[in-house]
């Protein structure tokens, strides 16, 4: 039986893996944004969100805390109604609001999915390779470290960016008014001040990156030992993808619920003035949605994860190894 070809990296360039994680995520979104536009109209028609309150909206890739507030709205959730379902939504929105509205989320998910993707995706190859050289290539624990590593420091890389957008989001600020207002809050709380929020984002990305890479990579050689392909095809990595990233979702959730709420919170004392509640640790938090709504608290929501983290991490995953295996091939002839 034919083994699994070692990787391509050896044959592309970084700039190409770069080009190659950038379109992903610029794909990945693009069909699965129309997605969550849809389930959070249908959230907001079923419970209307109340002005002045943060919901979050996500598509798979980034989690945006965005505030309700009349005037100018965000189409996405603001405009009203009357679905009977997601088949009748998609159908009534692109007949009177036309094909766009569904992409009403698109701009602030490229805005902080495309750096952060890049710099995850490339991270990862290249450690994946710089481990191989020193653990050996079959070493099952590569995936483990090189994602978690990988998601750690894109993760702390892109946390002030998240604390900036959120600003511009709620208010519209110079670029010289946005400065003054970052180094403001560094002179009163310091430079850590910018990375409010990264703990618990850590706790939910980083064992969900361990886990999405070491089940990936053991389906991925699985099923091409099982058909007899030197490398993964589109299908391959695009199950591959879907499955992993499944497992994972369900495993994480616990501190996928948390995150929402210290993030909303955080939203609120930052930008609303509304006083955190003294809870505010990852643990305290947990401890507090079980008091209230038991162990099944913490898995509220795995239905809408599931529909947007599978889709989402099998459209990325075969299209960035599609894009390697493109300048593999390019760059053979």
């Amino acid at each position: 039986m034919a083994e699994l070809r070692d990787s391509n990296l050896d044959k592309i360039t970084i700039i190409q893996q770069a080009i190659a994680s950038c379109c992903g995520a610029i794909i990945t979104s693009l069909l699965v944004t129309p997605l969550d536009v849809i389930k959070t109209r249908l959230q907001a028609q079923s419970n209307p969100f109340p002005r002045g309150k943060c919901f979050v909206y996500s598509n798979g890739l980034m989690d945006h805390i965005c505030v309700c507030e009349n005037g100018d709205s965000k189409a996405w959730y603001k405009k009203t109604g009357h679905f009977k379902g997601t088949l009748d939504a998609f159908v009534k929105i692109t007949q009177i609001e036309g094909i766009r509205s569904l992409w009403s989320g698109l701009p602030p998910t490229l805005i902080m999915a495309l750096p952060t993707t890049v710099i995850y995706f490339t991270c990862y190859d290249q450690l994946s390779e710089a481990l191989k050289s020193r653990l050996g290539k079959d070493n099952e624990y590569i995936p483990v470290l090189a994602g978690s590593l990988s998601r750690f420091g894109s993760v702390t890389v892109v946390s002030p960016l998240e604390l900036i957008r959120t600003r511009m989001q709620y208010r519209k600020l110079s670029y010289k008014q946005l400065c003054t207002c970052i180094s403001s809050k560094v002179a009163t709380d310091g430079w850590l001040s910018l990375w409010r929020g990264w703990s618990s984002t850590v706790l939910r990305d980083v064992p969900f990156s361990a886990m999405y890479w070491y089940n990936y990579e053991r389906f991925k050689k699985m099923m091409c030992k099982e058909v007899g392909a030197h490398e993964p095809t589109f299908f391959i990595a695009f199950t591959s993808g879907a499955a992993s990233g499944s497992i994972a979702a369900v495993i994480t959730l616990p501190f996928d619920v948390v995150k929402t709420q210290r993030q909303t919170e955080l939203w609120e004392s930052e930008t609303l003035k509304i006083p955190q509640s003294a809870c505010t640790s990852t643990w305290a938090v947990m401890r507090k949605i079980v008091a209230k709504n038991g162990i099944a608290g913490l898995f509220a929501g795995i239905i809408p994860r599931l529909f947007k983290v599978a889709p989402a991490c099998a459209i990325m995953i075969s299209t960035y190894e599609y894009g390697k295996s493109f300048f593999s091939h390019l760059n053979e002839k």
